[in-house]
């Protein structure tokens, strides 16, 4: 347990208190007041706060552990598994709870990559390859982040110019076409890597 790997703890645990501060009641046990300016309650900003910190922590542990060769078999298996429960627990929870309520066709396609890419993965890896990340992949993942950040503001400060729809909803659909054009860029690239590798095997 280096500290890339306690890094990556921590992520996990916060995504459990994430969940717990938006499914519990709050209001039903105290006054949560909302935030001067912004439009949203107190607990949303707490989220937003422990979200942010919990995103800086996914660069932060791959980064000691590149650098210092700290690289384990826990890490490279729990840090992606951390990464997608952040956010796909929060784009799930804020279709029915939050500030603003997030389209459900949107973590139903983000849901839905995530679990293709890691059969493409698991297939790569049954044969021998170690599939890299590629730039979309990294596009998709800061358009998720920024979708979720100003999802927790309530649309601030685009609210204030008093438009008809909310930007932050327009920022969530176009993290939904980052995360379905990286997902279908990665299954044709890798479809034929993994074609490639049984036509050799064969030969």
């Amino acid at each position: 347990m280096n500290l890339p790997n306690k890094i990556t703890t921590f992520r996990l645990i916060s995504v459990l208190v994430i969940i717990a501060l938006i499914l519990i009641p709050f209001e039903s046990f105290c006054d949560v007041p909302m935030i001067p300016g912004l439009n949203t309650s107190l607990i949303y900003l707490i989220v937003l706060i422990l979200f942010c910190i919990a995103s800086f922590s996914d660069f932060l542990d791959g980064h000691i552990a590149r650098k210092y060769n700290m690289v384990t078999n826990f890490g490279k298996f729990m840090d992606p598994i951390a990464d997608k429960l952040l956010v796909n627990s929060l784009f799930i929870l804020l279709t029915q709870y939050g500030p603003l309520k997030i389209p459900a066709v949107i973590p139903l396609v983000m849901v839905s990559r995530d679990i293709v890419v890691d059969v493409m993965r698991m297939l790569a890896m049954e044969q021998g390859k170690v599939v890299a990340a590629n730039i979309f992949g990294k596009i998709k993942t800061v358009a998720q982040m920024v979708a979720l950040i100003f999802v927790l503001l309530n649309d601030w400060p685009f609210s204030l110019l008093n438009l008809s729809f909310p930007i932050a909803l327009v920022i969530c659909y176009i993290a939904m076409g980052a995360s379905l054009l990286s997902g279908i860029i990665y299954v044709i690239t890798n479809a034929k890597l993994l074609k490639e590798t049984k036509e050799n095997k064969d030969e």
